[in-house]
């Protein structure tokens, strides 16, 4: 019997603010049991550092360049493969309550049965409290909100319990993309307050020798002139934001264990991307921005037939999580797939020690469709108090600041290039935490020279895909087309 799926993806939630990810003062109990009785991955990372090419890349396997969705304007089209319609073609039935940047409007009716986002109700998870001239009022640490029953994103995880409880004669993918802990930084009560700034681990601090952006994202929001208590309680709020997340979580699997589905579900809890929530004296995140507080996110999958309390250490990616799921489905792709099915790990075996993970971000000169802050788009590029104006503004009058990059990222080290601002090479095994950029080091030339060239290798081997179907060469016997 075709086990049921169900696919949990909070928006922007990094793994290593996360208990079982290690960090020593968020609360996440639910996410951590459910990693007690499953498999966590410990080094998954996402292909690209937005929204939308991050999920066109996880529902399908490709890599974002392929088909170039590398903007969140560029989602996936009806000739193009994705998950929940290989579901749906299969025989499962797929609801979808949550937000979309993943299909365009046309692929809905093929790829599931029932799709929408409810809305907020008394929740204002929108009102800067900061006057015009606070250095504070572009941090993104906005008023607290309501009750954590009005937030849409409880109330889009109510519609998928209430489905859970109906009765079904076959196999159910639900799929939850949720908005939290996307910013801004606010959350419902008591979760806005739950933990003290004052008694969080120090951030990461602001060094020397990274891309220009991270420099200049802090002068144009004048991050560079609020203090650390301020960055500090952004990484507070951020943490409780995961807590109300991990709070649906667990509302969620209550729900399985008392209508029985727990014993055929198969549970699946990952993000898109990270946040940097106050390192590097930076919030929120940006469209070529590859470290690890970007690109790691939590990969937890507990259920009927996988292995219970098995950590893969080894590095996987973000997307695998296609072909995992099409084999768990019993279903065979009629698509290149890039990615790796993670079943066997599923099953308790250990990952590829030599595998890498690889990510890209950015945009080219030659394509201004593709940039954030376009006037004649983007409503929040006409209005100077719009949080996202200095985004945008700062795209548009410094295109090198967003440039394309490439990631290769190892056990050991991580190589980023860059096509106009500053590279990076981390020695990820003495400098975790990317603070001591070692790119320009003659002593790390060997180490440059062989990521470089596998990300050469990458992009030789996954720069376009072809498709299954096969035509005819030549004619028919009949003549094509008008005659005269």
């Amino acid at each position: 019997m075709s086990p049921n799926i169900i696919l949990f993806n909070p928006d922007e939630w990094r793994a290593d603010c996360t208990g079982c990810y290690g960090d020593p003062t968020v609360q996440t109990p639910s996410l951590d049991a459910l990693a007690a009785r499953g498999v966590r991955f410990d080094q998954c990372h996402a292909q690209h550092p937005v929204c939308s090419p991050s999920r066109c890349s996880f529902m399908t396997g490709w890599y974002p360049h392929v088909r170039g969705h590398r903007t969140l304007w560029h989602l996936l089209s009806p000739d193009e493969p994705n998950l929940l319609r290989y579901l749906t073609q299969a025989g499962y039935d797929v609801r979808w309550y949550g937000k979309n940047d993943l299909l365009a409007p046309e692929c809905f009716a093929s790829s599931v049965a029932e799709a929408g986002t409810a809305s907020s109700s008394s929740f204002a998870p929108h009102v800067n409290p900061w006057p015009a001239g606070d250095p504070r009022r572009m941090s993104f640490l906005f008023a607290p909100g309501g009750d954590p029953r009005d937030h849409q994103d409880y109330a889009n995880v109510q519609r998928g319990i209430e489905f859970l409880r109906q009765p079904r004669d076959r196999p159910f993918c639900l799929y939850l993309p949720l908005t939290m802990p996307h910013c801004p930084y606010t959350a419902p009560k008591p979760y806005r307050h739950m933990y003290d700034p004052d008694a969080l681990p120090p951030l990461l601090p602001t060094v020397g020798g990274k891309p220009s952006f991270y420099r200049r994202i802090r002068e144009t929001r004048r991050l560079d002139e609020v203090d650390d208590r301020t960055l500090r309680e952004i990484r507070a709020v951020y943490l409780g934001m995961i807590s109300y997340s991990d709070w649906l979580l667990g509302e969620l699997l209550r729900t399985l264990d008392e209508t029985g589905l727990s014993e055929n579900t198969i549970v699946i809890a990952f993000s898109d991307h990270g946040d940097w929530a106050g390192d590097y004296g930076l919030v929120e995140k940006w469209p070529s921005a590859l470290d690890d507080t970007i690109t790691r996110v939590p990969f937890v999958v507990a259920g009927h037939g996988i292995a219970r309390g098995h950590t893969v250490r080894e590095v996987t990616e973000l997307f695998d999580l296609t072909p995992t799921v099409l084999e768990l489905a019993g279903i065979q792709p009629r698509h290149t797939v890039q990615a790796r099915s993670l079943v066997p790990q599923l099953r308790g075996a250990a990952g590829d020690r030599d595998r890498a993970a690889f990510a890209e971000g950015g945009y080219d000169p030659h394509e201004p469709h593709c940039f954030e802050g376009r006037p004649d788009r983007d409503a929040f590029a006409r209005d100077p108090n719009n949080i996202y104006f200095p985004k945008g503004a700062l795209q548009q009058a410094e295109p090198a600041t967003v440039c394309r990059a490439m990631m290769v990222r190892t056990g050991s080290h991580k190589l980023i290039r860059r096509a106009a601002d500053r590279s990076e090479l981390y020695d990820l095994v003495a400098d975790p935490t990317e603070l001591r950029n070692l790119y320009d080091d003659p002593t790390h030339a060997g180490v440059r020279a062989q990521l470089e060239a596998r990300l050469l290798e990458w992009m030789l081997t996954t720069a376009d895909v072809t498709p299954f179907q096969e035509y005819p060469r030549g004619f028919t016997a009949e003549w094509v087309g008008s005659r005269h």
